[in-house]
């Protein structure tokens, strides 16, 4: 990929500058989910920040109102709440939420394959930012959009620009489906382990999940863990002080500080009235992006925010974390929150329902020996997930050098 084009000494003295309604098309041609005659709906829900690929798709006749057309090439671009950073590439005849733009790349002014690269940028992004209006929802309109110019390297430049992003795109998403494949091995391993099909169980007995091993029992979580809220409110943000944990801070391996909001030690002692993460407790996510979970494995001072709940085991002597994270992470436990879960304008699980998610409880030398034996499943899956953080960071790091 390095021989294709140096990106460390582009010559940016012979690009030119476009205003984006050269550089794209507003495609506005709206029309009624019943009448539409597709079968595929994307709503911003289906589709991933910083990613240029639809991973989930809806059906029209689950949605009503007025959609927008939208055509393979195309490009769905969330206009309201830019900072979510939504723009995907089209592969299918559909439609797609009316809160989205549909744009359509001018191929005389740059390379169709770039485009969704381009549109990821942090100078587009933040541009978007700038020219939102609103409060709680702040939107883009296309008045001030359509003015808004960009430098455009030249077309044959922007080919081989093209090639090398999608070159890295291939490598992450060679990753990706290895990290399916871990996750699926997880999944089926834990499964099979709960239901008594591994690990020397000498027989099974119909419970309310299922079969399980004769030894084991099934409890409530409440029984066996301590379910406590987090903070009630978004506390007032600072640049320095007591860093404050939020559902995204806890979906990587690795937390990180760069990234991590922070709230005064005033207002952090109020909100550790409420929930203070201590070694060994777990953070649970109980809200829009539900079942996340990460063991507290640091002694620093953290604050949490209210989209997370936090665990503390009542009796280590009959419950070992290590397990009690597999079994978040489960089959099992998804299939709990799809039942539980409520659906609004965002997904949220109260604390109630994750107090009453039934659990598979073996005795504690088999939780650690369960644990023990999903060890290298869990070191793959733990390294491909690093490469993809790697590789993700790079593919933007090359992004930004370009625009």
């Amino acid at each position: 990929m390095n021989k294709i084009i140096d990106l460390n000494k582009l010559d940016k003295s012979n690009w030119q500058s476009f205003t984006f309604e050269q550089i794209a098309t507003k495609i506005s041609k709206t029309v009624q989910p019943s009448e539409a005659g597709v079968d595929v709906y994307v709503g911003l829900e289906h589709i991933d920040a910083n990613d240029i690929h639809i991973r989930r798709k809806g059906i029209p006749t689950a949605v009503k109102g007025g959609k927008l057309r939208c055509s393979p090439g195309d490009v769905i671009f969330g206009k309201r709440r830019a900072y979510q950073r939504k723009a995907a590439i089209v592969d299918f005849e559909g439609i797609c939420s009316a809160h989205a733009f549909v744009f359509r790349a001018i191929p005389e002014v740059i390379e169709p394959k770039l485009f969704p690269f381009f549109l990821h940028s942090d100078q587009f992004m933040h541009r978007m930012i700038d020219i939102s209006v609103g409060g709680l929802s702040p939107t883009i309109n296309w008045g001030d959009l359509k003015h808004q110019e960009f430098l455009l390297p030249p077309k044959e430049q922007q080919v081989e620009i093209a090639e090398l992003l999608w070159a890295m795109d291939d490598v992450i998403g060679a990753e990706n489906k290895m990290a399916v494949t871990n996750n699926r091995l997880m999944d089926g391993f834990v499964e099979d382990v709960i239901h008594g099909r591994y690990l020397n169980q000498s027989g099974v007995k119909q419970t309310k999940i299922g079969d399980i091993p004769d030894e084991w029992d099934v409890v409530n979580m409440q029984d066996i863990v301590t379910v406590n809220d987090g903070a009630h409110h978004t506390p007032t943000y600072t640049d320095k002080g007591i860093p404050f944990l939020r559902v995204t801070d806890i979906q990587k391996e690795l937390i990180d500080l760069a990234k991590v909001k922070f709230v005064s030690e005033e207002e952090h002692r109020e909100l550790c009235k409420r929930c203070k993460p201590e070694r060994g407790d777990i953070l649970f996510s109980k809200n829009g992006t539900i079942g996340i979970s990460k063991i507290v494995n640091w002694d620093w001072e953290f604050s949490t925010f209210v989209s997370l709940a936090l665990l503390k085991i009542k009796d280590k002597e009959i419950l070992d974390i290590n397990y009690l994270k597999l079994i978040l992470d489960s089959i099992h436990i998804r299939k709990e929150i799809r039942r539980r879960g409520k659906q609004g304008t965002i997904t949220n699980l109260h604390l109630e329902e994750i107090r009453l998610f039934r659990i598979p409880l073996p005795p504690i030398d088999k939780q650690r020996e369960i644990s023990e034996s999903t060890m290298s499943i869990g070191s793959l899956i733990e390294t491909t997930n690093l490469k993809i953080s790697s590789s993700k960071s790079l593919q933007k790091s090359l992004i930004n050098q370009v625009f």
